[in-house]
């Protein structure tokens, strides 16, 4: 099959108003155009079943009509790239971001943003983690020049909403509720077999940018500091532990 049919049957195939490629013949005598309309409408549902198999708290939210609505829109916007279908869906937070018909729900992306981290996280290469062990050795003079290697699944993220309340609260069933509405920051890993996912501390979010960025620990503390007035390094440092996201200690980068 030639380049110029294989975008011609691209083309066509997520796009409802395209008539379907010219080299589509019928052996029987039956109607290509319907035939390609029932094999095009296939492969949209099984698209829009992959997205609601990576998004489901997404799909909790704003219920299934509003979902497959969305998401079908999204198919036809950004098709898929790859046969791995589970890579599917990586640019849907920033498509609902932009979808004006779910701006009455302004935290949306970040839970999809959320829920996209913990689906990268789960197929991430695995690493043996630290234990708290490791880190007791650091002294002062120690955590001014060392900084960490992450475990390869780590994922944070930030939120103007209480992105990480909101998804615990859809992982049972019932009328989900929320102590507060604040912003939150997210730490997604698989340290083991489960992917797991840790509200930070304030400031944690700040910390763990900065660590990723090879600050050292002191460095990292002090930056976070700054951004957030209220940031606790013992506790973020415990948070770091014993979520077990670091795999190894390494030399700090000068910043």
């Amino acid at each position: 099959m030639s380049i110029a049919i294989q975008a011609e049957f691209a083309k066509s195939l997520l796009k409802a108003e395209q008539p379907p490629p010219s080299v589509i013949r019928s052996s029987n005598g039956g109607d290509p155009e319907r035939r390609f309309s029932v094999y095009r409408n296939n492969v949209v549902v099984g698209l829009v079943r992959a997205l609601e198999a990576r998004f489901p708290v997404v799909l909790r939210l704003v219920g299934e009509d509003f979902f497959r609505a969305m998401a079908q829109a999204y198919v036809t916007q950004d098709p898929p790239r790859s046969p791995i279908l589970f890579r599917y869906g990586s640019a849907f937070p920033d498509f609902i971001a932009a979808f004006p018909p779910a701006a009455e729900v302004p935290y949306l992306a970040d839970v999809a943003r959320l829920e996209l981290a913990r689906g990268r996280a789960y197929h991430a290469a695995d690493a043996r983690p630290l234990s708290a062990d490791a880190f007791a050795s650091l002294d002062a003079d120690r955590l001014a020049v060392t900084g960490v290697r992450f475990h390869p699944s780590v994922e944070i993220l930030t939120s103007p909403f209480p992105v990480v309340s909101i998804w615990r609260a859809h992982q049972q069933q019932g009328e989900p509720r929320l102590a507060n509405f604040e912003a939150e920051a997210a730490l997604v890993l698989r340290p083991d077999l489960d992917v797991e996912v840790h509200l930070l501390p304030r400031g944690g979010y700040q910390f763990l940018s900065a660590l990723q960025q090879g600050a050292s620990l002191a460095r990292a503390a002090t930056i976070a500091a700054a951004e957030a007035p209220t940031f606790h390094a013992v506790k973020n440092l415990s948070v770091l532990i014993e979520a077990r996201a670091v795999a190894k200690l390494v030399p700090a980068r000068p910043m």
